[in-house]
């Protein structure tokens, strides 16, 4: 029978301050983090005694009340009894400053928005590239039912990709996730879809200049340049980005009985047609201006618009500006009967295997060499949005060293003039469509061959030589600091017994609730810093302390088992928050014969945790 949750999430609530004192409530692997008007007007004790409550901690502006396991479940009990408007599970660093450049802030965001779908993009590439090689070699007619249903299964998450990252962009932005969802459809809307392609022109937008744009519809009045968002990224991501802002600006002056419905009403009438009118215009003005340059460079040197065009190309279709391109594209077949632009790209695809196979080889982390076997599979059929985003992007240099890759494969193609005839499709799949109908040398089609091969040797040998280092950061940061830590508590056995987690008598450290550590039955009364860090902890009982070490991770130092009933007695804090410690440093120093007695009248633990 599912455990009822209502009555804990009223206690939360009020010893919160009562809903009318909080500003917005999200939560972690372990915590509720409430950002409160007045963090006064919260009673810790109270919360702290509360049975289903762990702790309180207070840090980087966030009330986080520790749960444990049951935190989701208790969450939807206190959005249900507030009446909150959630914004989802949260990573554990959320809230917490940074110094990270603009560029690592903007790839992590891009990279954590993408991180929930990388199973059903990698799904759908392989599932997608097999049902066109299915229907090129014959087994299955492009007309049969089985190949479009096939086909739907694998290209619905990338024809319909703004709504799966209208969910996720909303977690990241920490509005309501339905919003998010409510976005990305309509921007993908069939009738929105239909007039980028309309028959329909009211007129031309900047007509005589490179901007000039077709008008197919108007909003009251005012001219909206229409586009395809479907497959796209950037615009939802902005709009959603766009919605939080007025979703926060409306929650001020909207009335909390109403927010319920008023509140998406506001944001959804405000962010749409902005998205509309703005987002997209500029989407397509970037992308027009890119084309135009890029059609001027290959008439100077097919090889030199090859590196550029190649090398930038992911750049491009990460920000959603390579619809220039085939726009380009698109007028050049219709006027030409064939496009030299696009041609440059198809080869890309390889440069970007060839990494991540580079990588497969080099990491040590399971988990990553599973999801980047599935991003290799899937790249192969010319999907490569699961090597992007789950792999490459959030390293960054096996990402430039997949453009560069690219580049070399865009070169190629260039020095041998080879060309489009038809729109392409995916990876090798798009090499017929390099061949002249009216026939004639196969050089062309020699030469993307060549291209794609070399693509694939020149990623995979960059990475193995230039990108291992970048391979396993953060793997490695995690490794070392167990490792620092284990080796900090082995060099100073004379302050203890170390023992398993699991033999503490408290089942919230037990279960590993509060996460992984070690038990530690204390000969001497100094706690000591296993690492060099900063306090982000303290509580005046003197009891626990926490802190965030150099390489980000957050270890929770607990003396005993209900020490905190001592009410500080026995027990001297060394240190501040915020204050840098250095490895081995003093803490807090214990009186073990007093908690000795506490333990002994309770019958409870007394060791460090």
């Amino acid at each position: 029978m599912a455990k009822n949750y209502d009555q804990l999430a009223k206690t939360i609530i009020k010893d919160v301050g009562g809903k009318d004192n909080v500003n917005s409530v999200v939560h972690c692997a372990t915590r509720l983090r409430f950002k409160l008007k007045d963090e006064k007007k919260a009673d810790d004790d109270a919360l702290k005694n509360t049975d289903g409550v762990v702790t309180v901690v207070k840090a980087g502006g966030q009330y986080q009340v520790v749960i444990g396991n049951e935190v989701a479940d208790v969450y939807d009990a206190v959005l249900k009894e507030g009446g909150f408007s959630g914004g989802g599970e949260v990573p554990d660093d959320y809230g917490e400053d940074d110094n990270s450049s603009f560029v690592d802030k903007a790839v992590s965001l891009i990279s954590g928005i993408f991180t929930d779908i990388l199973a059903p993009l990698s799904a759908g590439g392989i599932i997608k590239g097999l049902v066109v090689l299915a229907a090129a070699m014959g087994w299955l007619s492009t007309k049969s039912g089985a190949y479009q249903i096939l086909y739907v299964i694998g290209d619905s998450i990338f024809y319909f990709l703004p709504i799966f990252l209208g969910v996720t962009a909303a977690r990241r932005f920490h509005i309501n996730q339905f919003i998010g969802l409510a976005i990305g459809a309509t921007l993908t809307y069939p009738t929105m879809v239909q007039l980028a392609t309309s028959k329909t022109v009211l007129g031309t937008l900047f007509a005589g200049t490179p901007f000039a744009s077709q008008i197919h519809t108007t909003f009251f009045g005012i001219p909206v340049i229409t586009m395809n968002y479907t497959s796209t990224v950037l615009p939802v991501l902005f709009a959603v980005w766009f919605a939080s802002i007025i979703e926060h600006w409306s929650k001020k002056w909207i009335p909390s009985v109403v927010q319920m419905f008023l509140v998406p009403v506001v944001t959804m009438l405000i962010t749409l047609p902005i998205a509309f009118i703005v987002i997209g215009p500029v989407m397509t003005w970037v992308g027009d201006a890119i084309g135009a340059v890029m059609s001027g460079i290959y008439h100077f040197s097919p090889i030199v618009a090859g590196l550029f065009l190649g090398g930038l190309w992911q750049v491009l279709v990460i920000f959603g500006v390579h619809w220039g391109i085939v726009d380009v594209t698109t007028a050049d077949l219709a006027a030409l009967g064939y496009d030299p632009i696009l041609g440059m790209t198809c080869m890309v695809c390889y440069a970007q295997i060839g990494v991540v196979l580079a990588i497969i080889k080099q990491t040590k982390d399971k988990k990553l060499k599973e999801t980047a076997t599935g991003a290799f599979f899937s790249g192969l059929f010319g999907v490569t949005e699961p090597a992007i985003y789950g792999i490459t992007l959030p390293r960054k240099r096996p990402f430039v060293l997949s453009c560069i890759g690219g580049a070399v494969s865009g070169a190629i193609i260039g020095a041998f003039h080879s060309v489009l005839y038809i729109l392409p499709s995916m990876g090798f799949f798009a090499i017929p469509t390099y061949i002249n109908p009216k026939g004639g040398s196969m050089t062309q089609i020699i030469g993307v061959i060549i291209a794609g091969v070399v693509a694939f040797i020149v990623g995979f040998t960059l990475q193995m030589i230039f990108g291992k280092k970048s391979v396993d950061a953060e793997y490695d940061k995690k490794q070392s600091e167990k490792e620092k830590v284990n080796e900090t508590l082995k060099a100073t056995p004379e302050n203890g017994k170390i023992m398993p987690l699991s033999e503490v008598k408290d089942d919230v450290f037990s279960s590993g609730a509060m996460g992984k550590g070690v038990a530690i039955e204390p000969t001497d009364g100094v706690l000591h810093a296993p690492a060099d860090g900063k306090i982000i902890m303290t509580f005046e009982t003197g009891h626990a302390i926490g802190m965030k070490t150099k390489t980000g991770a957050e270890i929770l130092m607990h003396i005993g088992m209900d020490t905190v009933n001592l009410q500080g007695k026995g027990f001297d804090t060394l240190v501040k928050k915020d204050q840098e410690v250095k490895d081995g440093e003093p803490l807090v120093k214990f009186d073990i014969d007093l908690i000795k007695k506490s333990w002994l009248s309770c019958n409870n633990s007394y060791g460090i945790y």
